[in-house]
């Protein structure tokens, strides 16, 4: 998209929106956002306006898609693009907390040739948004990894030298490992590195019938970075049994953890393709038991 025709869109997403209070307001514990690749404005100008719609207070964006491709499909290398999308997030004071490397779904990162080149490419993003976060899942790893053997040293090896180039960036990769907490302990303490910590997912304990709060608990506050607050796609939080909201929030209370929820999945089937309802609901209820006084 030309850069004209991106600055009118600035223009028309700032003045649909209604008037924000600009004073500054002391930051709450507890704060809420939606993946942009979920919402499906992946790299899209018009998902910090849906954001703002949907009472979220930031935005979990995408690198964009790898597949084949040497790096990730990032327009931010364009520094129009980055700027424009930048002065719209803060127009609309959107925070982008977290950058996700949603390829890496698919794609292994153990034997990724150009690892690193792609972290970097994440990195520079980050630095754009001031994001402090970047998710990296495993999931395109397969499962070999999962148990002691060469593969397994071979991620270890790989996310030591991941967390030790986002400490020198002042930043954090947090893994998505889907183990319980047992295994993420072990794996952190191998990996050996206070640049990597977990990227925890109610779904991954939902699926696998874990209790969520005992699991935090043992997980503990220092190695957690930010949570994906959402399960399955089958109904929205509010209706979901196997999420127990107010007791996870008590279990974080008490472990003095504070940060982003991330709302990534939780839809509704019957109404699968209703953004503002799904994300809006899922934001709403979030709020209503994190944020109550």
């Amino acid at each position: 998209m030309a850069v004209k025709s991106l600055k009118l869109i600035v223009v028309s997403v700032i003045l649909l929106v209604p008037f924000i209070k600009t004073e500054a307001q002391n930051t709450p514990r507890y704060r809420v956002a939606v993946c942009d690749w979920m919402i499906l404005k992946r790299q899209k100008l018009g998902e910090f306006a849906l954001a703002r719609q949907i009472n979220a207070d930031g935005v979990e964006m995408d690198m964009g898609p790898l597949g084949n491709r040497v790096l990730f499909d990032n327009r931010f290398r364009n520094a129009d693009d980055a700027r424009i999308f930048k002065h719209t997030a803060d127009s609309l004071q959107i925070e982008v907390p977290s950058i996700a490397m949603s390829g890496f779904f698919a794609q292994n990162f153990i034997t990724r040739e150009n690892y690193v080149e792609l972290l970097k490419d994440c990195f520079n993003t980050m630095e754009i948004f001031n994001s402090k976060v970047a998710f990296l899942p495993l999931g395109g790893c397969g499962n070999d990894w999962k148990k002691e053997g060469a593969i397994h040293d071979s991620l270890v090896d790989r996310l030591h030298v991941a967390g030790e180039m986002a400490l020198k960036r002042g930043v954090i990769i947090a893994i998505r490992t889907a183990m319980d907490a047992k295994y993420d302990i072990k794996l952190l303490k191998q990996i050996h590195s206070n640049g990597v910590k977990i990227y925890y997912n109610f779904q991954d304990a939902a699926d696998s019938k874990r209790d969520i709060s005992y699991e935090l608990k043992k997980l503990g506050r220092d190695n957690l970075a930010q949570i994906h607050a959402s399960n399955t796609d089958s109904t929205v939080l509010r209706y979901d049994s196997k999420i127990d909201l107010p007791k996870i929030k008590r279990t974080l209370d008490k472990m003095g953890w504070n940060g982003w929820l991330v709302v990534e999945r939780s839809r509704d089937v019957r109404r699968i393709k209703n953004v503002k309802y799904n994300f809006g609901s899922n934001v709403e209820y979030l709020k209503e038991v994190f944020l109550k006084k």
